[in-house]
């Protein structure tokens, strides 16, 4: 799928000051910079000249980067810039994210259809990010890179509509002291219920945003039971959508609005959720104890 340039940012709060995805060509630098004391954002790609993208190490006050389909030797020039605090990357392969590692004032970090390399543990060097959206990371399913980021706030992962992006588990979350948001998208779970167990370690998390067909059911009833303060951690359990009833959890099912047990399936599920709820409540009291 090619890249939509929507922006998927949650800018609820202090945690984005990064640019809409589309204004990012409103900043490129493909002519001469007059005003280079004054310049804070920009964009190159490895369609310009060299002339005017190498400006961006004439720009003292430079605070934010999109490298729009960049060129291998714009990404490795960028390490220079070692005082911006956003950094945009969208369409590179690279074999790996060391670049990244090198720019130790980066708060927020963007990472959109970046293939090729699978070892986020560079990112572990950036003390200061408080923000993530990773996007269509084609080779990435191990996340334990992030660990140590104890400045992070903010956390988004995401696939596409044709593509989920595969995590092997979410232990890597015990790592992040202080996230707040946590989201996921278009993503595949390769681990075992309970596949949350490190998000009860989480004391400072406000908010989950999860598609609601993503994870087996018993994993959104764990999710309720160990977050019932947080925003986002329960669902409507049976939503009308369409001409059908769907029902919370990968495979949970769906009933026509007009099937005359309706009332009773619902009723059923409803059941069944807080059956799984009960199960929940068992397994963290004695993974407490």
């Amino acid at each position: 799928m090619k890249h939509h340039f929507g922006d998927f940012l949650d800018r609820t709060g202090d945690y984005w000051t990064t640019i809409p995805n589309r204004e990012r060509f409103a900043f490129i630098a493909d002519f001469e910079i007059s005003n280079k004391d004054e310049v804070k954002i920009l964009t190159i790609s490895k369609h310009q000249d060299k002339k005017y993208w190498e400006q961006i190490f004439d720009c003292p006050n430079l605070e934010e980067l999109t490298l729009h389909d960049p060129s291998k030797e714009q990404v490795q020039a960028i390490r220079k810039l070692t005082n911006i605090k956003r950094l945009r990357v969208t369409l590179f392969r690279a074999t790996d994210v060391d670049f990244i590692g090198d720019l130790p004032n980066l708060e927020e970090l963007i990472l959109e259809y970046v293939s090729g390399f699978s070892d986020l543990t560079p990112l572990s060097k950036l003390t200061k990010l408080k923000s993530i959206h990773f996007e269509n990371l084609r080779r990435v399913s191990n996340f334990d890179g992030l660990r140590g980021l104890n400045n992070l706030r903010y956390l988004h992962i995401d696939g596409t509509l044709d593509w989920n992006q595969p995590i092997e588990n979410f232990d890597f979350l015990s790592g992040l002291p202080n996230l707040e948001v946590f989201s996921l998208g278009w993503i595949t779970n390769k681990s075992a219920y309970p596949a949350f167990t490190s998000i009860l370690k989480l004391k400072n998390l406000k908010k989950i945003n999860i598609i609601r067909n993503t994870f087996p059911t018993e994993e959104f009833a764990f999710l309720e039971v160990a977050l019932p303060n947080v925003e986002g951690a329960s669902w409507d359990l049976c939503r009308e959508y369409e001409s059908w009833i769907d029902f919370v959890g990968k495979r949970a099912g769906r009933v026509k609005c007009t099937n005359p047990e309706v009332g009773n399936k619902c009723e059923e599920y409803i059941q069944k959720y807080k059956m799984l709820k009960l199960e929940a409540e068992n397994f963290i009291k004695n993974y407490h104890s």
